[in-house]
């Protein structure tokens, strides 16, 4: 539902433009991963990852490419934080590569890992840009992978002694570190779908894997904030707003039950309400893997929320008359503006999110840790006048102030992504990137897009 509807006030926010002014201390940042863009995959002692392993197995991926190279930014670091400050970003986002750190996910530390990631954030500190650190994004080391992987309770317990070390060398110039990016897509499509690493398709593993996901950050919490006593922690989670269908209630059902598995399921433990038990009942899900004090661990405070935002879901009950209430995703409307990836483009879902997380939830801080858009950008063209990216930009920005409007501490916004990359199991078909990437050459041209940005960032307004 778009509140706007609802409130008088917001719908005459939708038509000015001019006058969204953002705070200026408002954090503006672009995000990248660790897999997506370093490359070196086996340089400096770094251990395998459970996406080298998957990204050479043939048909995993779309044209059987790799990270293997990428954006070579474990090369390239210093010529990537040039064009950061050319932007202008007031903060980048990034991972750290878990392998890198520990080959084996335990036991021996590699220090030429450490003194890349030392080496990366002083460069970013020294270009006046504050370094977000994430953890974990999705590259787990293929020896944790070997002794069953997330749904393994040991791995939880190997990640904390990984983020302990990473925040015990980096804590004293880290102000903000997230654990985990998106657990959900880790859980689902690793271990249920099969589409992401380690490409399993298994319900009982899934559902494992999310709870050791979450009770690794529970665990990890008090470190970090040992380690680094003044900085902020927190965890990125992706959100969908889940629309009905239509107004019978088995669509409505359907809907909620889908927003209870989609976005409630990871939501609500870290808020010590315990996973949603229409959920639990309706699927018949098996919870055996909790043991006492682990909710507990699980809802430990955090000091922000991260929040992914792409589009929404449209869901229908599978068989209206029979009260089947299974959740069925639909395509979007007709007439849609759709992404490359298929993705509606639906900005007031940010609001809705937004203001959901701020009223609902009660965090004390949020942040936009993710949000973008592929499109085929035409690299004959000298300034790639990525149009399409800007306008889809600026309309998702607008949705962000009108929150700043009402009330909810959003504290910053990192657009996905810095630079082209490696989109997963698409390769290098989908680009997101402010920066475009020459993956032959490996030439960097930044977009019409980051252009814009720069002004944006500058001045603080839209217009």
């Amino acid at each position: 539902m778009d509140t706007s509807t609802q409130i008088p006030y917001l719908t005459r926010l939708n038509s000015l433009t001019r006058d969204m002014q953002f705070p200026p201390d408002f954090v503006w940042g672009a995000a990248t991963s660790a897999y997506q863009i370093e490359g070196a995959w086996n340089e400096d002692g770094k251990g395998l990852s459970i996406w080298d392993t998957f990204s050479h197995h043939p048909g995993a991926i779309r044209d059987n490419q790799t990270g293997d190279i990428a954006c070579d930014h474990y090369h390239r670091w210093q010529e990537d934080i040039s064009l950061m400050k050319s932007i202008g970003l007031k903060a980048y986002r990034f991972s750290v590569a878990w392998p890198r750190i520990f080959p084996q996910g335990t036991g021996k530390l590699n220090p030429q890992g450490l003194d890349f990631y030392q080496r990366l954030v002083d460069g970013l500190l020294s270009a006046d840009i504050e370094p977000f650190i994430t953890l974990y994004h999705w590259d787990l080391p293929q020896s944790l992978q070997d002794q069953g992987g997330w749904p393994n309770r040991d791995t939880a317990k190997a990640f904390v002694q990984y983020a302990d070390q990473v925040s015990r060398v980096l804590g004293d110039r880290v102000k903000y570190w997230i654990t985990f990016n998106e657990p959900f897509i880790v859980a689902w499509l690793g271990y249920l779908i099969g589409e992401h690493a380690p490409g399993h398709k298994d319900r009982d593993e899934m559902l494992r894997a999310a709870h050791h996901l979450l009770l690794a950050h529970g665990w990890s919490v008090p470190i970090l904030r040992q380690n680094a006593p003044h900085a902020q922690v927190g965890i990125t989670l992706d959100f969908y707003p889940v629309t009905p269908a239509s107004s019978h209630f088995a669509d409505r059902y359907a809907a909620w039950l889908q927003d209870g598995y989609r976005n409630r399921w990871l939501l609500d433990p870290l808020v010590a309400r315990g996973y949603p038990p229409e959920v639990i009942q309706f699927f018949n899900y098996p919870m055996d893997f909790i043991q006492p004090g682990d909710l507990e661990v699980i809802a430990t405070p955090i000091d922000f929320m991260g929040m992914n935002y792409y589009s929404r879901q449209i869901i229908r009950a599978r068989d209206r008359e029979n009260e089947d209430f299974t959740p069925i995703p639909l395509p979007p409307p007709s007439g849609s503006e759709i992404t490359e990836m298929g993705w509606e483009v639906y900005p007031q879902g940010l609001f809705e999110w937004l203001t959901r997380l701020t009223y609902e939830y009660r965090f004390p801080a949020i942040y936009v840790t993710e949000n973008g858009a592929a499109y085929p950008d035409n690299p004959d063209d000298c300034r790639i006048e990525d149009t399409q990216r800007i306008h889809y930009l600026r309309e998702h920005f607008a949705q962000a102030w009108r929150a700043l409007q009402v009330g909810v501490p959003l504290k910053g916004y990192f657009v996905w992504s810095l630079m082209d990359n490696f989109e997963w199991s698409h390769g290098y078909t989908k680009r997101f990137g402010l920066i475009y990437v020459d993956f032959k050459t490996q030439e960097r041209r930044m977009k019409r897009s980051a252009h814009w940005y720069r002004q944006v960032i500058a001045s603080g307004k839209l217009d």
